[in-house]
């Protein structure tokens, strides 16, 4: 296995940090609400004519068995064509303009950071005349197209006792996730400086991580398994699902796998936690990460065998109701400032992405709505065609305009860097003004005293008292409706 630190990182085009130096918020002068409002409004309306289609699209095909052939079947035809041109390439891009989805880098001469990597950009691109600036912006492309993109398959073996063979239009949550959890397999296994080779043979480690986000049950993470695994969470083929419950479902899953096999044969070689707020995460508080319970499931982990184990750390929020408080957009981009950085479950309502990176306040994702044929890619085929596990193309969104409802990954090695990533939380949330996405504390006899924070003018973080059920961006008010934020 080789370290997480082999493999050096060009000095030229990249930003360094560490536990040492302070943390500053990217982006902390954020602007207050009010043109945005009007931004939100239509694309919410764009999103909703983009989006509603789909469903009708496959709830119609789903049934299209039970109606009599004729006027039906024509219908049927229609809708199939219609499908096709919505799925289309033009149709897509159009899509991706109304919404306000942007391809390729911005003028901006602002640092982009990637997943805990910084990169030097300049105004002129490729053209310029600063050779750092230029290999900043072709070592961050080299470093986004290394990153692996799992989207819609079409023709795999049915889903469980369903007839799906494909996961267009509902699956895209599931595999975001999976994107997340295969870049902390690639950070433990082949370490953040690795990039994909070219040439043949390829990394025989890459192949093994691919194989387990296949399309069948006999892949550990394939969406069949997540399904399987998720049904306490109301997973279901055909289903959307939000991000606290695919967190939970990695969880299962990874615990699942713990029990029925050998330390040494575990496809997932890390603790999961799932950081949450009182009452489990159920109903509120910010989330709180605990070191004592960290350190508890790690030796869990571990069978006992070891105090730390390499932990995988699973944050979902709440961050406002129909859009995200803008008083967390610059937190949300500081989190990509952490070397322990795995981004986050986020996108459009209904249409999730795995966002990787940002540069000033727009968000840098890779998109899983592309719909391609199932691969079978073998952990042992070391010449397999593995290009449509990558992108090239440099899709950007605006923060602001992501769903509330997401969330952020971080990996940590081993012990130091666990306590290097809570020593940047705890910094963060200091400067979070009395709203934190999330804090730090010791054992959880403190985690309750830490989660009273004042009301904010803006509706932005809940007082704890009195009303401790209430998530980071709903109002006061909402303490009596039941919070089924976690299923949406």
């Amino acid at each position: 296995m080789k370290s997480l630190h082999e493999g050096t990182l060009n000095p030229k085009h990249c930003c360094k940090t560490d536990s040492s130096s302070p943390i500053r918020v990217l982006g902390s002068d954020c602007s207050e609400p009010g043109s945005s409002d009007t931004k939100n409004s239509k694309t919410s309306l764009w999103s909703g004519f983009f989006l509603s289609p789909f469903s009708i699209f496959e709830t119609h095909s789903e049934s299209k068995g039970c109606g009599k052939k004729g006027f039906s079947g024509r219908s049927n035809g229609w809708t199939q064509a219609v499908k096709r041109v919505m799925n289309g390439g033009s149709m897509r891009r159009l899509q991706e303009r109304l919404l306000g989805n942007k391809t390729g880098i911005s003028s901006s001469t602002s640092d982009i950071w990637l997943l805990g990597v910084c990169y030097k950009i300049s105004q002129e691109g490729s053209s310029s005349s600063d050779p750092a600036s230029c290999d900043g912006e072709a070592a961050f492309v080299e470093d986004f197209s290394s990153r692996i993109l799992l989207t819609y398959r079409k023709g795999f073996d049915a889903i469980g006792n369903s007839k799906y063979t494909s996961d267009v239009n509902w699956g895209c949550m599931l595999r975001s996730s999976q994107m997340l959890v295969a870049q902390a397999l690639i950070v433990h296994q082949l370490g953040r400086s690795w990039r994909k080779s070219s040439h043949k043979p390829l990394d025989k480690e890459y192949m093994e991580i691919l194989h387990l986000f296949g399309d069948s049950e006999a892949s550990a993470f394939s969406i069949h398994n997540l399904l399987q695994a998720g049904n306490g969470y109301d997973l279901a083929a055909g289903s959307w699902v939000g991000p606290y419950a695919m967190c939970r479902t990695w969880e299962s899953l990874a615990r699942c796998e713990r029990e029925a096999m050998e330390l040494e044969h575990q496809s997932f070689p890390m603790a999961i936690y799932v950081v949450s707020g009182d009452e489990d995460g159920e109903r509120g508080g910010a989330p709180v990460v605990c070191i004592e319970d960290a350190s508890k499931l790690c030796f869990e982990f571990s069978k006992g065998q070891a105090n730390w184990t390499p932990i995988l750390l699973l944050v979902p929020l709440v961050l406002g109701l129909d859009k995200v408080n803008p008083r967390y957009i610059p937190l949300l981009g500081t989190t990509f400032t952490f070397p322990q950085s795995l981004g986050i479950l986020g996108g459009r309502s209904g249409a999730s992405t795995y966002i990787v990176g940002v540069q000033d306040e727009e968000a840098f994702y890779l998109d899983p709505h592309e719909v391609q044929l199932v691969v079978d890619v073998k952990g042992d085929n070391l010449e397999a065609d593995t290009s449509s596990y990558h992108s090239n193309i440099l899709r950007r969104v605006p923060l602001d305009s992501i769903d509330p409802s997401l969330a952020i990954g971080f990996y940590c090695k081993d012990k130091d860097d666990f306590d290097e990533f809570c020593n940047r939380a705890s910094k963060l949330a200091d400067l979070s003004k009395g709203a934190p996405l999330f804090t730090v504390t010791q054992g959880r006899n403190i985690s309750k005293a830490s989660g009273n924070y004042e009301m904010s003018s803006d509706g932005g973080q809940i007082q704890q008292d009195g009303c401790s059920d209430v998530m980071p961006g709903h109002d006061a008010e909402d303490c009596t409706q039941e919070d089924d934020w976690q299923f949406l």
